[in-house]
């Protein structure tokens, strides 16, 4: 795909029903593609942003076409389709002290909620209001920097015995303290998941990249992905009620540091990107044992795979 960006591509999202492509770019420019078959026609060029778009997120179509994305300069915009090929801000704001890497549209159950990870350590979740007005509040997560935010699916803790608890919205994140986190949103806010413990047997030893929730596949089982400059994908893995603990396997050893991880809508297969420009695809079989299924190489100059340089 011929992008027409004038610079380095860091990222590139489906919408829902995979109609439209969104891609953004250090040349501080989010674009709009519309997707036909193997058809892309360039639909609509988003700025606003002063530095470079590390990342986009599309929200679900129940709230309209809206599209979220954050840069190195500090800022959230929320861009809304008003009429097809027309775009308009609902929202920009510069929320963060420093680049905001990851960013992130809750499940459309949760209501139009957006998250999004920063250098400056904090997390910060937008919230919609009746009013069309947004609410933020803030996580403090670690003082090195946070890469990357993703949201636990809807009905991760669906509990058979108890069908109509609602269960709280949920968080992981990735720092550059080489820590994953779990975060959870009570009454008094949002504050780390102290009821889950975290394993210490394998953890990474540089920083985490990209984080990524598995939609769930079996009851009472939640599956989270991690990657790192240490060049180690790991699979973190919650089997039983919400209070038992997440112990982590390891994918695989890779040659390059890996920049993202991005699950299937069935959450049965994983793909990984690393800094050689190969993207892996991997399957846990029935054994338990993770293997790859497939490898794609990208020689092009510019990949989206690339992750925000800090």
């Amino acid at each position: 795909i011929d992008t027409q960006h004038d610079d380095m591509v860091h990222d590139a999202q489906m919408d829902y029903y995979g109609c439209k492509l969104a891609t953004s770019s250090s040349d501080r420019t989010v674009k709009i593609y519309n997707v036909s078959g193997s058809n892309y026609e360039h639909a609509a060029t988003l700025t606003g942003h002063e530095g470079p778009v590390w990342q986009v997120s599309w929200a679900h179509p129940k709230f309209g076409v809206i599209l979220a994305s954050c840069s190195f300069d500090g800022s959230i915009l929320i861009h809304a389709e008003v009429r097809p090929g027309e775009w308009t801000n609902l929202y920009k704001e510069k929320l963060h002290e420093s680049s905001v890497n990851g960013i992130a549209f809750a499940p459309h159950e949760c209501g139009l909620m957006l998250a999004t990870a920063s250098s400056d350590g904090k997390v910060a979740v937008l919230t919609h209001q009746p009013d069309h007005s947004w609410t933020a509040e803030y996580l403090q997560d670690n003082v090195l920097g946070v890469n990357s935010v993703s949201w636990a699916p809807y009905g991760a803790y669906y509990d058979t015995d108890s069908p109509d608890t609602v269960e709280p919205p949920r968080l992981v994140t990735g720092g550059c303290d080489n820590q994953v986190r779990f975060w959870i949103r009570s009454g008094e806010g949002w504050q780390l998941d102290s009821a889950a413990p975290i394993s210490k047997a394998l953890s990474h030893t540089d920083w985490v990249r990209d984080v990524a929730w598995a939609p769930p596949i079996l009851p009472k089982k939640n599956v989270v992905a991690s990657c790192s400059e240490d060049k180690t994908v790991l699979i973190w893995t919650q089997d039983g009620d919400k209070e038992s603990e997440w112990t982590p396997t390891l994918l695989s050893q890779f040659e390059a540091p890996v920049w993202r991880v991005s699950w299937s809508l069935t959450g049965q297969m994983l793909a990984v990107s690393s800094g050689d420009n190969d993207v892996t695809l991997w399957k846990q079989e029935l054994d338990g044992v993770w293997s790859k299924m497939d490898t794609v190489e990208d020689n092009a100059a510019t990949t989206t795979a690339s992750a925000p340089q800090m």
